[in-house]
């Protein structure tokens, strides 16, 4: 079986090494209104080697821009490389992704890439795929507690929490100034497992100037639970964070920072501010560089955000699933770091960029993700 080849080769791919950048690819970013689409590749005289393969590939939901982009450069580049493609978008509904996962399963799918809405959700429909020695690539959200992972694919998400402590200790000059600064935290959906690497990079960063003293907050919401954003919602955010300013800030004290750890709890952030803040407008952070964020970017509403190219991500879940699907060698693979409850799941990560005022033109427009006029 495939599965017993590829887990002698594991031992050969666990000496590479844990964090590698991903070279670039190339695809369409903007999504068509289908839920649902299979669609087999052209037969043309290319390169492609998929053979026509059927390849289940299941997203959260079309209401974030970034799995739209995420859902269109994956099935962009399996068609590509020569596989028929079954993507789906479950609407943040967990049941309606459980079913979709099944009717992939049951339709013949023979590798499953997963964007799980919950990392603990998917278990029991997992197992289906297991008896089927069906693959299955957790896609840039790990999924917990099943043994039916083969591999993760993703982005190093504690470097991105990393990245945005920096930014603010570098914007505050904190090993230098005296403060204190007044510091508010928005982090996302709880059932994500990247909210702990987005959260704890951040916090191994910051949580020395809080203990010092020179980060102040104010609401006292610091706890991974209590600045939680079900669905990384922006009305959630923006909602949470009106209470916060009408609490304690209305009186004209200045928040210095806002540490937001993706774009749509960013927005909710800003839009809150528009509407009810008074003071020196803060820093705040990002992640995903969403068009509306990259525009407060522009107009200085925004103070930076992590560029995670999908089509860099895309690109290398295809390499994952030709290796797959041919048994050949992954190589690569990040073997200690991400265990999802059942053992350590086998790796690949790219390297976040950061985005800022300075620099948003030449990724995102030099390099073809975004064209002037989606900016404007």
């Amino acid at each position: 079986m495939r599965k017993k080849l590829l887990s002698a080769l594991l031992s050969v791919a666990m000496v590479a090494s844990l964090l590698v950048g991903c070279g670039n690819g190339a695809s369409e970013t903007e999504a068509p209104a289908a839920d649902t689409e299979t669609e087999a590749p052209a037969d043309d005289e290319g390169s492609a080697s998929g053979g026509g393969q059927l390849i289940g590939v299941s997203m959260p939901t079309k209401d974030l821009q970034r799995w739209n982009q995420d859902g269109e450069n994956m099935k962009a580049e399996l068609e590509a490389a020569g596989y028929t493609v079954d993507l789906q978008f479950a609407s943040n509904d967990i049941p309606t992704q459980v079913s979709q996962i099944e009717n992939m399963i049951a339709g013949g799918c023979e590798l499953l890439v997963i964007a799980s809405i919950d990392g603990d959700s998917l278990g029991t429909v997992l197992e289906q795929a297991k008896e089927k020695d069906i693959d299955v690539i957790a896609y840039d959200r790990l999924i917990m507690n099943s043994d039916a992972v083969t591999y993760y694919a993703t982005f190093d998400n504690y470097l991105v929490g990393q990245k945005q402590g920096e930014f603010i200790v570098e914007q505050l000059d904190l090993d230098n100034a005296a403060g204190p600064f007044n510091m508010e935290i928005v982090t996302g959906d709880p059932g994500d497992n990247n909210v702990n690497f987005f959260y704890g990079g951040a916090m191994d960063v910051l949580q020395p100037y809080i203990d010092e003293g020179k980060l102040v907050v104010k609401s006292g919401q610091v706890e991974k639970a209590d600045v939680a954003t079900a669905n990384w919602a922006t009305d959630a955010a923006q909602s949470r964070f009106e209470a916060i300013i009408s609490s304690y800030y209305s009186d004209g004290t200045n928040l210095d920072v806002v540490l937001a750890s993706n774009d749509s709890t960013a927005l909710g952030v800003v839009n809150a501010l528009e509407a009810n803040y008074t003071g020196e407008w803060p820093i705040v952070t990002g992640q995903d560089c969403d068009v509306a964020n990259v525009k407060n970017i522009i107009a200085g509403k925004q103070s930076m955000s992590i560029f995670k190219d999908t089509r860099t991500l895309a690109s290398k879940v295809v390499e994952m699933v030709d290796a797959i699907m041919k048994g050949e060698e992954i190589a690569g693979l990040d073997t200690e770091t991400y265990d999802n409850g059942t053992g350590v799941i086998p790796s690949y990560l790219c390297e976040p960029v950061f985005a800022d005022v300075n620099n948003y033109k030449e990724l995102l427009i030099d390099s073809g993700y975004y064209s002037e006029g989606d900016l404007q």
